[in-house]
This record gives structure tokens, sequence and C-alpha cells, in this order.
């Protein structure tokens, strides 16, 4: 039978698609458009009805179509004002995915015939993805409220498309996350919050497809409902069970999401969604010249109005339908400061006081990226005590101490003990910043000590693109290397790194791969790689390495002076001074000290009522002696595992180019046996399972001395 509108019966109560006794209700907002239909789709993509919606409230366009139910697939098709110029865009022959679909029913492919002038000649209808109306299937699911211990970066396609133990279809999918062996592997790291990248359905880049390349990362959204259809081919169920094991397992789901701009792009892109429905509304304009153009403070061509009601309703409950029905415990938002703008950016603004008010919301774990390319962008530190953010500054000035730059004594010092500098008011405390050495954007941890300059050749931009300024050093050789002194520089640097890492205070974070020696070849911007190189090696993954991870990540678990929640004073309470920075003579650091551009050598002591313990970093190219403090010392971790640390009457030689923690009057805590990884096991089933409690031990990886010549100081990005 075919569907009917059912005159006066619609609600403009909720927006989207809804399941009612009598049919489906749609509701649209546009305050510009003239006319809403609905188009109605069959199986083989024919278009079976056009239903025009006759209920207009509040901006809302409503109405009650009967004869369908679950499963139907349908677009939406908007008439209205045509004039560029002056940001109308409404031409009823372009069919429009609903901004609150649930799923929808294929990819998004890029097409001169979207692009946004109007054509009485072309109906988009077979270049664009249906909806599909779905009912609620699952009971809410409460958000983990709790402070991260380690976040774990991961892209869902790059992360399972070569992983052993999962096979046929469920390679690049989210449902290849849940075999026991990529559980059991992220438990081993001490992992207990995976952040997915991206997994909204997203379009490729506009200049993407002339070169040959594809979206690998997902940053270029048009739908802030339904999970790309390539990332969950089974529907959007497939995330719930996914976020369910997890959830079994102790291990949190965050999403990266993208409320800054859509892939429509800028005047030139296709007409998708948004664009058509209302463009003065959910996107951001400024007056040139009497014409109105799109703001681009996200540097993809067009910024979200987050300062406008609807565009703010849309971001709220689409946050919590990822939380409420798909089982996610919070959200790391990328290009944050979009959503403060209005336009300038308001820490206050209305759009992040809604996220942190809201009484689902506000119970999740909140991680901002605090930058955009926008003018007044850079806003690290400034979103209030609700949200953790990423810390470049921890990045650039650990990874700049590493290489040898002059004069990062005290910036070392300022990272380790938590960035008070950035974070230490209004209530605020070192688990507001989320410390990494590599992200998504940028080299791999192992790149980044073999590689001094980008090698972004494949992405087809002459080498233009990605960050040119990257605080890297190669031990000797750029890239991949015979060299033995060479190749094992490198690992010590990396075990160097990850220890700087583990025993800082704030939030650690690393990324897929890092934990075993993943690269990029070079390239420090693979947005555009679904290819080997985005997609993890974990045949050629070094076991050993994997093992060093988990061991630090015990370490910082099982000696709470390195992670209590606090900023470091100096002071003494109760007998007890909580830290104290040491020059490797044995005597606290001066001021002299800390201003000297060639110092090289720092120790860290804590203490609490329960512990003492002394970090020492030695990023210098020979041993150090360094004096100790009276007591009994013994070594309780040492980042190069294979070098000899003598011990004698108050003093340690410090190999070069370690990290080493010395523990006061206690014996480190042995390890059991560990378990078998990922790369060592056979292929799993598919069905997914709980996660065992894993066991841990001290990794060994062969590491010699070479020298490593540390690069001019360059100036930060």
């Amino acid at each position: 039978m075919k569907p009917e509108l059912i005159p006066g019966a619609g609600s403009p109560e909720r927006l989207g698609a809804t399941i009612t006794a009598e049919g489906v209700n749609f509701a649209v907002y546009s305050e510009t458009a003239t006319a809403m239909w609905v188009s109605i789709y069959d199986e083989l993509d024919q278009e079976v009805a056009r239903v025009q919606l006759d209920g207009y409230d509040g901006n809302i366009y409503h109405g009650l179509i009967g004869r369908i139910g679950a499963g139907t697939r349908y677009g939406l098709r908007a008439d209205g004002r045509y004039d560029p110029d002056q940001g109308y865009f409404f031409d009823p022959n372009k069919l429009l995915v609903d901004p609150y679909a649930r799923r929808i029913d294929r990819t998004f492919v890029r097409s001169p015939r979207l692009r946004l002038h109007r054509d009485e000649a072309v109906d988009t209808a077979p270049l664009i993805p249906k909806a599909i109306v779905v009912g609620a299937e699952n009971k809410p699911a409460a958000p983990r409220r709790k402070v991260p211990g380690l976040f774990y970066e991961l892209n869902v396609r790059g992360y399972t498309m070569r992983h052993p133990s999962v096979q046929g279809p469920l390679r690049g999918t989210v449902s290849g996350l849940t075999t026991k062996r990529v559980v059991d592997h992220l438990r081993y790291l001490g992992v207990d919050t995976v952040e997915l990248m991206p997994i909204a359905a997203f379009i490729d880049d506009g200049h993407l497809p002339s070169l040959g390349l594809t979206n690998a990362w997902g940053y270029n959204p048009v739908t802030y409902f339904a999970v790309d259809p390539r990332l969950a081919p089974r529907g959007p169920q497939e995330l719930r069970n996914m976020t369910d094991v997890y959830r079994k397992a102790g291990i949190s789901v965050i999403l990266d999401v993208v409320y800054n701009h859509t892939g429509e792009g800028d005047a030139n892109g296709p007409m998708l969604s948004l664009m058509g429905l209302d463009a003065m509304t959910y996107y951001r304009f400024i007056d040139v010249d009497g014409k109105k153009a799109l703001v681009n403070d996200s540097g993809t061509g067009n910024t979200l109005r987050c300062d406008h009601p609807a565009t703010q309703r849309l971001v709220i409950e689409s946050l919590r339908y990822w939380v409420e029905e798909m089982g996610v415990s919070g959200f790391r938002f990328d290009l944050a400061p979009v959503l403060g703008r209005e336009p300038g950016f308001n820490p206050n603004a209305r759009m992040l006081q809604l996220i942190k008010s809201d009484p689902v919301l506000g119970k999740c774990i909140l991680v901002a990226e605090p930058w955009d390319p926008g003018p007044g962008g850079y806003q690290l530190g400034q979103f209030g005590k609700e949200f953790r953010e990423w810390n470049d500054t921890y990045r650039d000035d650990v990874r700049s101490f590493w290489r040898g730059d002059q004069g990062k004594i005290g910036a070392l010092a300022g990272k380790v003990a938590g960035s008070a500098e950035i974070f230490d008011f209004a209530g605020r405390k070192p688990s507001a910043g989320v410390n990494m050495l590599a992200v998504h954007d940028g080299f791999t941890l192992a790149d980044l000590v073999s590689y001094l300059d980008k090698h972004n050749e494949a992405n087809g931009e002459g080498n233009r693109d990605g960050h040119n300024n990257n605080h890297s050093w190669n031990c000797g050789a750029e890239g991949p290397t015979d060299d033995a002194g060479i190749a094992a520089a490198r690992k010590r640097d990396v075990r160097a790194l990850l220890a700087t890492l583990f025993l800082s205070r704030g939030i650690p974070l690393i990324q897929q791969g890092d934990e075993f020696g993943r690269s990029q070849q070079g390239n420090n911007n693979a947005y555009a790689q679904d290819n080997e190189i985005t997609w993890v090696d974990w045949e050629n993954a070094d076991g050993a390495l994997v093992d060093y991870v988990s061991a630090l990540s015990d370490f910082r678990r099982l000696h709470p002076a390195l992670t209590h929640d606090h900023f470091l004073t100096g002071q003494t309470r109760h007998g007890v001074r909580d830290v104290a920075w040491l020059h490797p003579d044995g005597r606290e650091m001066n001021e002299h000290d800390w201003n000297d551009a060639g110092a090289s050598v720092l120790g860290m002591r804590l203490q609490t009522a329960d512990e003492d313990l002394i970090v020492w970093f030695n990023r210098r190219i020979d041993p150090v002696l360094a004096r100790l403090p009276e007591g009994y010392w013994t070594v309780g971790l040492l980042s190069d595992d294979k070098a000899v640390l003598p011990l004698a009457d108050r003093a340690a030689t410090l190999p070069p180019r370690s990290v080493v923690v010395l523990l006061k009057g206690q014996i480190p805590p042995s390890k059991p046996e560990v378990p078998p990884q990922p790369q060592e096991v056979p292929v799993e089933p598919e069905t997914p399972q709980p996660a065992p409690e894993p066991e841990t031990v001290p990794g060994e990886t062969p590491v010699e001395v070479p020298g490593n010549e540390p690069p001019e100081e360059t100036p930060k990005e």
C-alpha cells in the first residue's frame, strides 16, 4: 500500500523520524524553507511516494505518514529562495539526508551534480544515501563517571584491517574491535579509555577523488547520528555491542566528534543535508561586499553556527543519542573552540554550558582539542573543570627536551609536574591535561625518532601539507636503515619518551601501534591514506616494546606518588615534601641551574606518606653520575633495560639517554608471566567475548648506545 499523509496528525516535538502506532512522524527544522517533502524509496532505490509535510510550528515542518514503519528508506526535499550570494540554496531536486537520521543505507560519494547550483533537470536522488527509519532498540546505558587513567586513540578501519584475529567481513569495522585478542591487548596495556576517531558518516574531501585517494580518518562528517556504513555495515547495533563488550572489560569508549564543520564544504561543495535545509541557520556567514560568504574557522570551507539554538539542539541531541542508545562514555571534541564561538571564542558560551550542565552529558568524559584555525582559535586551558584538554605544549616541550634543544630543563619539569602554568586555576587539577607524544595528526612515535622531515609525497600535494615543525630527530639516518647502532638508538629514545609520558602528572594518551613501533613511512598527515600506510602492521609488532608499555602502565598504577591529582608545590606538609628538583650533583636545583641552557639531567623526587622515589631524566649521550639523598635506594624502573645501572653508596650511574626511577627502602614488585600477544596467537573466532584479567611483566629490548647529535633549536608551532 502506498504511504499517505495523515492530515493534521504530525507533531513537531521530536525531530527526525519517529515510529508511532499510526506510522512514522517526520519533523525537520528550517527557518527559511517555504515547503518540505519526504521522499520514500523502495529497496530498488525507486521513489514510491513524495509527501509534503502539512504542519509548521516553531520553524519545524512536521507530518505523520501512515503505512510505513521501521526499515523505511527516505530522504528530504526543501524548497525556498535560491540566492547563493545571500546564503540561500534551496532546490527541491536535491535530495537531502535527514540530519537526525540514525542510519543510512550507503556511503556518501562526490559528484559534480551535487553542487549547490539549482538544476531542475537533475534529480540527485540516485547519488544520495537514503536514511533508514529505526526504532529505539536499547536500554539506556549509564556513562562511566571517572577520571581516565590511560587514553588509547585508534582508527577503527586502520586498527582492524591487518589484525590477525579479525577476519573476513569484520576487518575494517567496529565489530572487528570486539574479538577477544583485540580486547586482551588493550587490557594488557592498562588502557581504560579507548578513543575512536570519527565514526559518523562522512564524505571524501573534494580534491581526493582526482588523486585516487580516500579519506581514512573521517574528519569530514555529514550526519551526526548515523555511523558510517563502512564501519558498521550491519547497522548501529554494532557500536552498541562493542561498547557493551568493552564496558564488561572495564574499558570506556569515547568518540572523537566533529561539531565544527560538515563535509558540505564551501560554496563549491556538494549539497547533502544542512546546506539545502537551512544554510543560514546551521552555518556561519559573514558579509563581504554585500554578499554572504561562509566563514572558514575550521579550515575546511564552512563552520557550524554553534550559537544558534537549532544547531545547539542538533549537537546536544546527537551527543545524548551516542551515550544513551549507543553506550559511549564520552567525547573528544575536534576543534573545540568552534563550540564556543559567538563568533569570537567565549569560554562561557551557551553551547559549552549546555554540554556541561546536561544531566546526561555532564556525567561523561569530556575532552577538548582546544584550538582551531580561526582568529583567536588557540584556547588551551580555557574549557573549565568539566573538560580534559589535549595539551600540545606537553608534546612539544617533551619532544624538544629529548631532541636536545637548549634551555628546556625547566619546560620538562613543568610538563612532568602537570602543566600547572596552564591548568592550576579555578579548581582544576593535573588530570585536566591530556599528555601525548604522538597522535593521529603528526608523526607516529617511531617516526618521531626516525625522520627529521615529513615525507607526505603520497598525499599528492607536493609534500606541502602537514606540520613542518615536528621537533623530531632521526638518530643519524633519515628513515629505514640497516645500521644496528641507529636502530638501537631509536628504540632507546622511544623507551625514554614513553617512560617520560607514563611518569608525568596528567592523563597519558598513546595512539594505535605506538606501543609496538608502528611507522607511517614518515607521513605526518596520513588522513588520505586508507592503505598500508595507516593500516596497523600487527605482523611486525615489537612484542618486547608492548611488554615495556604494559610494565610502565603497571608501574604508574602501583606508585600513587606519580599520579596524585594535585599540583606539586615543593612545600612540606605533615613532615613530607611533595617534590624536590635535584641536580645530578645531589643538591637541589637553583636559579643558575634552571637557567643553564645546556642542562640535560634532572631529578624529580616525589614523596608521600607511603613512598619516596626519584625519577631521573638523562638526555645526554654518555653516562652521568647522579648523587642520591641519604637512604637505601633500589632500581624501580629503567627505560634502557639492557643497560647496567651501578648503584654505589649514595650514587647511581644513569645510562645514556634514559629515564630511571629509584625507590627508597623497597624492592619493586615482581611480575608474573606474560600472556601471549595478538601477533603470536592463532586466529580467534568472530564471536566477541569478555576479556580475562591480564598479566604483565617488564619487557626486554636489546639497546646499544650510539651517538646522537642534537639538531638546532626550532621555534614552537
